[in-house]
């Protein structure tokens, strides 16, 4: 896999959350945090999602804010 969006997770499936429309998938990283992502039902199904596999989070931003209290 190639692609230009430098910041990629490496991780694995540990829930995935289907909807009418959408997938919540939470992915967890090899330090233990957990990534959530909502991608369409139809992409988890099209990506073969299940508990267990291996998958990239590929974070694309050009804006990333910082606020506090």
């Amino acid at each position: 896999m190639q692609l230009s969006a430098r910041n990629n997770l490496k991780g694995k499936v540990v829930k995935l959350t289907p909807g009418a429309v959408n997938t919540e998938v939470q992915l967890q990283l090899p330090g233990g945090d957990i990534v959530v992502s909502i991608i369409t039902k139809e992409s988890a199904e099209k990506l073969g999602l299940e508990v267990g596999k291996e998958a990239y989070a590929i974070i694309k931003a050009s804006n990333i804010m910082i606020a506090v209290d």
